[in-house]
């Protein structure tokens, strides 16, 4: 079938796992990535040995072949405000560059619920809080790698006990206070989204429109699926969806993604488009290791204009 080799997965996944951590973590996933000075960063999420969640910093020449720094990049916040809201751990980042600095969304769990912080870097030395930038419970916030009409421009996944988890996006002025929210993309019934979605890596530019691969969650009677997809949006107004792929473009099939800490998951948190008119994917397998894969943007671009399904 034609959508099954829209991603090809690196020969040797996984390409990171708690083995190739120097201090102790129980997994490796879910991770942003983007390039600095020549280098690939992955700024992956590791459970701790009681259960909660840091982000730690790894390198790459290549995309394929990592180095764990010796330290954690981030752990909970041991002061201010960001202490209150990040006690039981700090999870998922996404990566944008823009404005000269990279941008870290990640989720914030405490007894108050998920919400969602920014922090900043500008060389992958020092992190910046900046600010807590949604209200609980939200999650999967990534921001577009440069602003539209003046304005910054994120999605996100706001829970819902009304309707299905939905793709939202909304604007700021100064990457602090957002508004003008819509929902944009919801799941599709009795479909492989079905359950709920969310945005996975920062929207991808392209000459047809801003690339959002994303995931999308199916009920089963043995538990949750996780998979990936793709949308495209307006260049000039990315609320406007020119189309979503109807087809998944990856699922869980090798046993590193069916079996570990959660089983039948594949998770994005980033990706990186390359000069040659591939992109580089990288993913959390079953909540427990690192992988990656390749794919061509046009092919993902070209579901997205034939083979489509409405967002709402």
């Amino acid at each position: 079938m034609f959508w099954i080799m829209l991603v090809t997965r690196y020969q040797y996944n996984p390409v990171l796992t708690k083995d190739d951590i120097p201090y102790p973590v129980s997994t490796v996933h879910n991770a942003g990535v983007t390039t600095y000075n020549n280098e690939y960063i992955m700024l992956f999420r590791s459970h701790k040995m009681n259960g909660r969640s840091i982000l730690g910093l790894a390198r790459s020449i290549d995309g394929f072949h990592w180095k764990a720094d010796e330290q954690p990049f981030m752990e909970p916040a041991k002061e201010g405000i960001f202490k209150k809201y990040e006690e039981f751990g700090v999870e998922d980042p996404r990566i944008t560059f823009i404005d000269g600095e990279y941008l870290i969304t990640y989720s914030a769990y405490s007894r108050h619920g998920v919400r969602i912080g920014l922090a900043k870097t500008k060389d992958w030395q020092q992190v910046e809080r900046f600010a807590l930038i949604t209200e609980a419970d939200y999650r999967n916030v990534v921001i577009f790698p440069e602003k539209i009409n003046g304005l910054y421009v994120r999605l996100d996944r706001p829970h819902s006990e009304i309707a299905p988890w939905s793709i939202w996006i909304s604007y700021s002025p100064d990457l602090r206070y957002w508004g003008d929210a819509q929902r944009i993309i919801a799941p599709a019934p009795y479909h492989w989204d079905e359950m709920k979605i969310g945005p996975g890596a920062p929207p991808i530019k392209t000459d047809k429109g801003w690339l959002n691969i994303f995931h999308g969650v199916y009920p089963t009677m043995d538990g949750s699926v996780y998979r990936l997809g793709v949308a495209l949006h307006d260049l000039k107004d990315p609320s406007k969806i020119i189309g979503v792929g109807d087809d998944w473009i990856l699922q869980p099939e090798e046993p590193y993604e069916l079996t570990g800490y959660v089983h039948n998951v594949v998770f994005t948190c980033g990706a990186i488009p390359e000069n040659d008119g591939t992109i580089k994917i990288y993913w959390g397998a079953a909540d427990t290791v690192m992988c990656a894969g390749t794919a061509k943007i046009d092919d993902l671009v070209n579901l997205c204009l034939n083979n489509s399904r409405p967002p709402l």
